[in-house]
């Protein structure tokens, strides 16, 4: 049991690592934990989904509280949901872009606030595996809400709608939930859609639901480029996630969506901190200070994100895994269709194509992650900082970070596999092919 407790959810494969038993037994965990009357649960399209949401929805009101049943959604509706409805728990059932034979649940406090491991899980964890729960006075129900029409309205409020001019988007649902909910949130948009893979089918047919793999975006880069379109937009399976494919068909990576993205939200709040992950590349840092906010850094992960926004107020933030997130109402969540929004409104406004707005970042030069499997990874880490410590700035923020002169590198151990995860960038390409090589000779040994 205590493999499918990760770092920010529950995750394992159905049937076997994750039954519906243990989802019982968690819909008692979080009322017993929270103390609260209701909980809020949407589901994703998975097969196994419908089994999960009756052994959890039956776990919540044997202990007492009532479900709020979303029905099928993407996890950034379920965090609208639970703070839209001021309700105090919400869960979501998925396991985002893993393989389908796998399931799993995201859980939230009240503002959508997450429960991770640090925050909560690990009690969650440990009254499931008691299965010893305090009687209730009496069962709670399940009630139906659907709130996708208020979930339209919101997302719709963070751009101006009658900015968007006509243009051609290639969508890839990936089979996942984006299918359902983007047809709700571009209708009465001068928005032609071309879609692909928007059928719900939890057994991903055409590709992973994962569009950080090149394979799984290959479908759409290559449709941009057919259809003569002006953008790709793709989701992952719960939606909480979105990737950008530009006018010539190239993947815009994470960060540079990010500076793009700041830049924009900055506009109408001058001034304000926006965060982004320790990978990111300078560009994310440089557009911010000339969008006139404040830049700051932040471990990977949305639950330290979000707490690191929620301590500073800040009104951005984003990774280069595809997350962003934003600020709103005393609430700040990752959300897949606010930068969509943005993004085709940002193309409208400036009039021109997303490659020709991005010219600029072909002066950064990243290496994208690699991964490297290594024996000690402390030992690793130690030796990188000795070779290249007293040159440069030293962070400890999330694993290794050292920043010289005209490069920087960041190294992460993974929580779960003994690998090592290297990001870096240089000034030049020339400096960049030789540092990240040299980098990896001393991770490789």
């Amino acid at each position: 049991m205590g493999d499918i407790f990760k770092a920010y959810d529950i995750r394992g494969k159905f049937g076997t690592e994750l039954t519906e038993d243990i989802a019982f037994r968690v819909g008692r965990a979080i009322v017993a934990m929270l103390g609260v009357d209701e909980v809020v649960i949407g589901r994703d399209m998975r097969i196994s989904s419908p089994q999960m949401f009756k052994a959890l929805a039956r776990g919540v009101t044997e202990q007492g509280a009532n479900v709020i049943d979303l029905g099928l959604v993407g996890t950034d509706v379920l965090y609208f949901a639970v703070h839209h409805l001021e309700k105090g728990a919400g869960v979501m059932i998925t396991a985002s872009h893993n393989p389908p034979e796998d399931n799993g649940m995201k859980i939230v406090r009240e503002k959508a606030i997450p429960i991770s491991i640090e925050t909560g899980l690990r009690d969650i964890k440990a009254l499931v595996e008691k299965n010893a729960f305090p009687e209730p006075v009496q069962k709670g129900t399940i009630i139906e809400r659907d709130v996708m029409d208020d979930f339209v309205v919101w997302v719709h409020s963070f751009v101006d709608v009658k900015a968007i001019q006509p243009m051609k988007v290639v969508m890839d649902a990936s089979n996942g939930m984006a299918g359902k909910i983007a047809p709700l949130v571009f209708k009465g948009l001068p928005i032609e859609i071309i879609s692909l893979n928007f059928e719900l089918d939890g057994t991903f047919p055409v590709h992973d639901a994962n569009p950080m793999v090149e394979e799984n975006r290959r479908q759409i880069m290559d449709e941009v480029i057919v259809q003569g379109a002006d953008l790709g937009i793709a989701w992952d399976g719960d939606t909480d996630r979105c990737f950008f494919i530009d006018n010539t068909g190239k993947f815009v990576p994470g960060d540079f969506i990010t500076g793009l993205l700041a830049q924009r939200v900055l506009q109408d709040n001058p001034g304000d901190v926006v965060y982004y992950d320790l990978r990111a590349s300078w560009y994310v840092r440089d557009s911010i200070r000339k969008a006139r906010g404040v830049p700051k850094i932040s471990r990977v992960g949305h639950a330290f994100i979000k707490a690191s926004m929620r301590e500073d107020n800040a009104v951005f933030a984003g990774e280069i895994s595809g997350h962003y997130y934003f600020r709103g109402d005393d609430v700040y969540v990752d959300n897949g269709w606010i930068p969509a929004l943005m993004m085709v409104e940002l193309v409208s406004r400036r009039g021109g194509r997303l490659s020709q707005i991005l010219s600029n970042a072909h002066t950064y030069h990243i290496s994208g992650e690699i991964n490297s499997t290594v024996k000690d990874k402390d030992a690793v880490l130690k030796k990188l900082e000795s070779v290249y410590g007293e040159e440069g700035n030293v962070s400890h923020l999330d694993g290794l970070k050292i920043e010289l002169n005209d490069w920087w590198f960041n190294v992460r151990p993974s929580n779960t596999e003994p690998l090592l995860r290297l990001n870096l960038e240089a000034k030049d390409p020339n400096t960049m092919v030789a540092k990240r090589d040299e980098v990896l000779r001393l991770i490789r040994g």
